[in-house]
């Protein structure tokens, strides 16, 4: 029974893989399905076969006689995740049927038009990036130069008010 549970999930993977490199949205739903669907027989064939595990303490079987619970558990939430990978693909597919009165999946830089629109966002990202490094660059130039200016003001002011004593150690050149 488990080889015939293992060739099906075999079978939905393979054909589920074929529909997803398809170039239709609506394929590649279908294909996103049987996939979920492959996974999901894939883990209830891994979990093992016995009755529900109850907890009874009066119960003298031992735990190798109750059924994985954990495959089961797994397999429940994959479909709660592919149903709603599923109502977002369905959703894109009809905004995009909408659009464009087709489901075929369209290549961007597929087109002249597509490469030049992706070279220029490409560039524009690209100088913008360099802006906001050249401006934290040069904020950064006059904190420390705000900082050098202050601390030779401050300097000046102690040189001007140290004139009624003597000053220790040799001055240094002006």
């Amino acid at each position: 029974m488990s080889i015939v549970l293992a060739a099906t999930a075999a079978a939905l993977f393979g054909v589920g893989t074929y529909l997803v490199l398809q170039r239709k949205l609506s394929r590649v739903i279908i294909g996103l399905g049987l996939l979920t669907h492959g996974a999901n027989v894939l883990m209830i064939t891994a979990g093992r076969r016995g009755d529900a595990p109850l907890i009874d303490p009066d119960d003298p079987r031992s735990a190798s006689q109750f059924a994985d619970p954990l495959p089961q558990a797994l397999a429940l939430t994959a479909i709660v995740i592919s149903f709603g990978v599923t109502a977002l693909l369905l959703a894109l597919a009809y905004r995009s049927w909408l659009l464009s009165s087709d489901d075929e999946i369209h290549d961007i830089a597929s087109s002249d038009e597509g490469a030049a629109a992706a070279e220029a966002i490409h560039l524009e990202t690209t100088q913008a990036a360099h802006a906001a490094v050249a401006a934290e660059i040069a904020a950064a130039a006059l904190d420390k130069a705000a900082e050098l200016a202050e601390a030779a003001d401050a300097g000046a002011d102690a040189d001007d008010d140290g004139g009624g004593g003597a000053h220790e150690g040799p001055e240094a050149p002006r």
